[in-house]
């Protein structure tokens, strides 16, 4: 059995490749573990997150897939826009895919905001792809639909610029997993928050783009993108988690007839490949050795 500290240290030293592609203008930071040429994974982050989430996980995968986590835009070290979209973001991973080099239907796992990503990609590219993983996402049905973007229109004003901090360790003591939930390892969050910022004048602030929800309009077609995913489709969620977007299992057991495989973590909250890195890994891999038989 792999120990804490062991599974711990052993993922913050292996860093991976860095990579950069651009996309419509912004250039999209990428990190990659494994061979080129095994099966790929693409890993995408969720909202005001970064690539980094999946650090605890992603090198273990890329014992034996060929892994990829992006930045995407307005996010992490990548460019900001203008503008985002829904096919925006699908066309970022669909190059990401290709500039990192996870091959032909290679695997998409897509946590909270990220789960919207991949429905995107999937709506656009799933003939490209073997199969998604939506990470503690699910879709509402048109009625309970709850539209998170468009935040301009609704408020009249575009978002504020994020607060600078005078020193890091002040701004490191305003980090904060959304929704807030308890980790039981301390040192994965600081390492988040850490690299969750960026210096400008006068201190420190966060590296995403407060505006990005402005004019991204998210869809009431949500459910309608999932119900024809041409590609295969696994929900995995956290028994504890709050969020919002990962509360309709029931739907999508319904609209799906009970055939895509909805599996729970024991334990854990929204953010579980933080919460318990060994058993996202394990339920990721387990899907995808399933999914590889057939």
């Amino acid at each position: 059995m792999v120990s804490e500290d062991s599974w711990f240290e052993r993922a913050l030293t292996d860093v991976g490749e860095v990579g950069a592609v651009v996309v419509e203008g912004a250039e999209i930071v990428y990190s990659a573990w494994g061979q080129p040429g095994a099966r790929g994974i693409l890993l995408i982050h969720g909202s005001n997150a970064h690539r980094h989430w999946w650090q605890f996980v992603a090198p273990f995968l890329g014992q034996y897939f060929r892994v990829a986590a992006l930045d995407l835009s307005g996010h992490g070290d990548s460019g900001w826009r203008g503008q985002y979209s829904g096919k925006l973001y699908a066309k970022e991973c669909r190059a990401v895919i290709d500039a990192a080099g996870l091959g032909v239907e290679p695997y998409v796992v897509a946590h909270s905001f990220g789960g919207f990503v991949g429905l995107e990609l999937g709506h656009y590219f799933g003939n490209d792809i073997k199969g998604i993983i939506f990470a503690d996402f699910t879709v509402a049905p048109r009625e309970r639909y709850m539209e998170w973007g468009l935040m301009r229109e609704r408020n009249g004003a575009p978002a504020r610029p994020t607060r600078i901090y005078e020193d890091r360790e002040t701004a490191l003591g305003r980090f904060r997993l959304i929704p807030e939930q308890p980790c039981g390892h301390p040192g994965i969050v600081s390492f988040l928050g850490d690299q969750a910022l960026r210096e400008v004048e006068g201190g420190f602030t966060w590296k995403f783009d407060p505006t990005m929800y402005d004019d991204l309009e998210m869809g009431v077609d949500q459910v309608d993108k999932f119900k024809g995913l041409p590609c295969r489709i696994a929900v995995l969620l956290g028994e504890h988690s709050t969020d919002e977007g990962a509360q309709e299992a029931e739907h999508v057991r319904s609209i799906t007839e009970g055939k895509v495989p909805i599996l729970t973590l024991p334990g854990t909250h929204h953010h579980f490949m933080l919460d318990d890195p060994m058993a996202c890994l394990m339920a990721i891999s387990g899907i995808l050795s399933a999914w590889d038989q057939y």
